[in-house]
């Protein structure tokens, strides 16, 4: 294992980037992103991503040269284009925009059309939080979970992040794919030879299955699917949130993510902000904030949601980040190809 200082390791991961044919913009926006993914804990969206992406920029299947650009804006309504680039600075700007829009108006709804994958979803509604305002985060990707009571893959795992600011405390955050186990459980059970329990996935002819590799080869199953249609209805909700109020592709549309050659996925992703100021008022909103907080600890073992993760991100952005030789490097690799 090898320790990388924080802000060493966004150099390093940007400088990938660059020479995978990113643009400075989006290598830095992108490599900040990772390298807070990695300092939470969240391995599966953090630095071992760099490659993916890499491949995906020499590939076409993202636009190096692109920059986001605003697509159209109507009373509190907005759309960027990612322009088929890496999804980080369109999503920068789609909430960075939101933020103006509803200080000014009360609440934006900002949406992202031909994106890429987003990474860590509430991440990009942290700006939001510290500005004392509420956000809620949607994305679809790549198909990999099936309509209720269907059996091909329609939807993507589809996330759903939230962020709640406090007045003197960190923000609660959310954040949750609505797929019965993250895909990442799959491929760690494939790779260990070990079953999957029943009702995480099904194989490719739509049939139950504990194999991880007929299930990598099938569809997950969305949250609940074994007792109801609600997880598959929530996808539904988020994927037309994301796509047909901002023209961006559906997951069945667009090539895995997991797949080095395929298309561009033109994906989509949507962020709510919302001033308390302009409702109940920000007093109000504080004052319900703490009181629901209060209740929920009264119990010994409740955590807030994101306690750990920033737990993590204090201690990484002290100590630096713990690296595998493996992973270091490939960086190391990536960053100093020509």
């Amino acid at each position: 294992m090898e320790r990388l200082a924080f802000d060493a390791a966004i150099a390093l991961a940007a400088r990938a980037l660059r020479r995978a044919g990113a643009n400075q913009a989006m290598a830095d926006s992108t490599a900040r992103a990772l390298v807070l993914a990695e300092a939470q804990g969240i391995a599966s969206h953090g630095l071992a991503r760099v490659a993916q992406y890499a491949t995906h920029l020499q590939n076409g299947r993202a636009d190096g040269n692109a920059m986001p650009a605003i697509l159209r804006r109507k009373g509190a309504a907005l759309l960027v284009d990612a322009r088929q680039g890496l999804a980080f600075p369109a999503c920068e700007l789609a909430v960075r925009e939101a933020i103006g829009i509803a200080r000014e108006l009360g609440v934006c709804f900002a949406g992202v059309t031909n994106s890429h994958h987003a990474g860590v979803l509430v991440d990009h509604l942290r700006p939001a939080a510290a500005a004392s305002l509420v956000g809620l985060g949607f994305a679809n990707s790549p198909a990999a979970m099936p309509a209720a009571g269907g059996r091909h893959p329609v939807f993507g795992t589809n996330p759903v992040a939230a962020v709640f600011p406090r007045r003197d405390a960190d923000a609660l955050t959310i954040d949750l794919s609505l797929s019965e186990v993250a895909r990442g459980k799959l491929m760690v059970a494939a790779r260990e030879g070990r079953p999957i329990p029943a009702g995480w996935a099904l194989d490719k002819n739509g049939l139950p299955t504990t194999d991880p590799k007929a299930a990598l080869e099938g569809s997950m199953l969305p949250i609940g699917a074994a007792s109801s249609p609600k997880g598959a209805m929530l996808a539904l909700v988020v994927e037309l949130l994301v796509t047909a109020l901002t023209g961006a592709a559906f997951g069945f549309e667009a090539s895995s993510f997991f797949i080095d050659e395929g298309n561009e996925p033109r994906i989509g992703q949507a962020f709510i902000v919302i001033d308390p100021a302009a409702l109940a008022g920000s007093d109000v909103y504080f004052e319900r904030m703490e009181s629901i907080i209060g209740e929920m600890l009264v119990d010994d073992g409740v955590r807030l949601a994101g306690e750990r993760r920033l737990v993590l991100e204090r201690k990484a952005r002290a100590e630096g980040l713990e690296l595998s030789d493996a992973l270091m490097a490939q960086l190391q690799d990536l960053s100093s190809r020509t």
